[in-house]
């Protein structure tokens, strides 16, 4: 049975402050004391990705490059090496797309789950929008919202408690919380 244990993390408004379609590196401005919490998870064993969506490229707003420039100053400004993360996944699709990997679609953690023999039940998918929790539970993964991007309304407070999904301030909150305290 797959025993192997992941988080699955958003980089806009999770990782980064969410910048409305960040395409300028200058911009990136790095979200403080997530970057321990990260790397204690990855002591403790969890695969890191990121999962990212980024329309802005199917919109034509911006390019290939831009993601990727804007990615190279998250590591610089974090310090982390390239291979912080097992994999990155960036969906560049239209929130209206059926096909691909953007979130809510779970693809990217239905792929990992494979090629990383992943189990499920000692997943996450964390991040600051709905979909990104959803994603999870459809991964049969667990989720979690953090309050450092997109503002959390009534709304996603009911489905979140319906869904038991989790409200932390950060990632280092949630961290603490479920990575540290269930060693």
């Amino acid at each position: 049975m797959a025993e192997n244990k992941a988080l699955f993390l958003d980089r806009d408004g999770t990782l980064i402050r969410d910048a409305h379609y960040l395409k300028d590196p200058k911009k990136v401005e790095i979200i403080q004391g997530i970057s321990e919490a990260l790397h204690e998870a990855r002591h403790l064993g969890y695969l890191l990705f990121m999962h990212t969506n980024q329309s802005g490229i199917a919109r034509g707003y911006y390019d290939w490059s831009d993601v990727h420039a804007c990615n190279k100053k998250m590591f610089q400004d974090f310090g982390w090496p390239k291979d912080f993360f097992t994999e990155i996944c960036i969906a560049p699709e239209e929130p209206t797309a059926t096909e691909g990997y953007r979130k809510p679609s779970p693809k990217f953690e239905f792929e990992m789950i494979e090629k990383f023999e992943l189990n499920p039940r000692k997943c996450w998918v964390v991040g600051d929008k709905w979909i990104d929790p959803q994603t999870g539970l459809k991964a049969s993964m667990r989720g979690a919202l953090v309050k450092t991007g997109k503002p959390i309304t009534i709304e996603m407070q009911k489905q979140a408690a319906s869904e038991e999904v989790p409200i932390y301030e950060n990632i280092a909150e949630f961290a603490k919380k479920e990575i540290l305290l269930h060693v």
